[in-house]
């Protein structure tokens, strides 16, 4: 009752009212939040998500990549005249290994499987470093894959060759059959031939898989080639997403994209030159959502 009274002798003396609600489907990072902005008396707005963006929108809508307590405050105008209202928000800690890769054509957020636990805490302890930051996909086929994560890539001069950079060291290959190689999917390049008989994966070089649709009769070639027999799902993921299944149990899948291939589909269609590599550089920045 006090705050109605309150309200209205401010909206009758023409000073604006800062007040808001907010919502989200989940409060779990990376967390879309909507906000509904119930002010009044006011021409202009300033938001602060407390994370270091801010928006003048009349009701924007703010995604949160990591976890934490913010404060957000909403200062509401009219002329020289303001207010200001202020609501914490709690964003929890994903339970997934999540990361964001983050390009110009737009983002694209990772899931690592927890099956394959030296790729992932590979991948996150490298991302948490810094390592792709800046680099290249520097070779990219379209139908196929786009690949990246050669630490020479960095600064490369336009022909220089690529994909032969990496941290000093390799993987042991890890297989699970229930990760397959179909559109989304993030794997390990790795060296082939004699010189890597356990198809060891690289340290920092990895895949993304883009891929076409099959038929029933080319997905059941390869199961005949290889021995393999896939889950009527998994068959299904390859007849209406696509993938590369020539590839499966030769290359390590570590993870998929579950968000944002949209983008995959952009990065897979630039224009590229010699050695698959794109005319145009296309930069990577890797962060662990947390």
């Amino acid at each position: 009752m006090f705050y109605l009274l309150i309200l209205a002798v401010m909206t009758a003396c023409g000073k604006p009212v800062a007040d808001f609600t907010y919502a989200s489907q989940q409060s779990v990072a990376p967390a879309e939040v909507r906000f509904d902005n119930q002010s009044q008396e006011a021409e202009t707005y300033k938001w602060d998500f407390g994370d270091g963006a801010t928006s003048t929108d009349v009701a924007p809508v703010h995604v949160y990549k990591s976890s934490g307590n913010y404060t957000v405050q909403l200062i509401a105008s009219k002329g020289k005249k303001t207010t200001i209202s202020e609501k914490k928000i709690i964003i929890e800690q994903p339970i997934d290994c999540l990361v964001e890769i983050e390009t110009e054509y737009g983002s694209m957020t990772v899931k690592l499987s927890n099956a394959t636990p030296l790729h992932r805490d590979n991948f996150i302890k490298l991302a948490e470093e810094g390592y792709f930051d800046d680099l290249l996909f520097h070779r990219i086929i379209k139908g196929f894959m786009a690949q990246g994560g050669d630490p020479n890539s960095r600064g490369a001069a336009a022909g220089q060759g690529l994909g032969m950079g990496g941290p000093g060291y390799t993987i042991a290959a890890e297989f699970v059959d229930s990760l397959i190689h179909v559109k989304g999917a993030i794997a390990a390049a790795r060296t082939g031939g004699p010189s890597n008989p356990e198809k060891r994966s690289s340290g920092s070089q990895f895949y993304l898989v883009q891929g076409n649709p099959l038929s029933e009769g080319a997905l059941n070639g390869v199961e005949s080639q290889k021995g393999i027999r896939y889950s009527p799902e998994q068959r299904e993921a390859y007849f209406t997403k696509g993938g590369t299944p020539n590839l499966d149990r030769e290359y390590t899948v570590f993870g998929y994209i579950i968000e944002g291939l949209d983008v995959l589909d952009k990065i897979a269609a630039v224009e590229t030159g010699s050695r698959d590599r794109p005319r145009k550089d296309v930069k990577m920045k890797v962060r662990v959502i947390k």
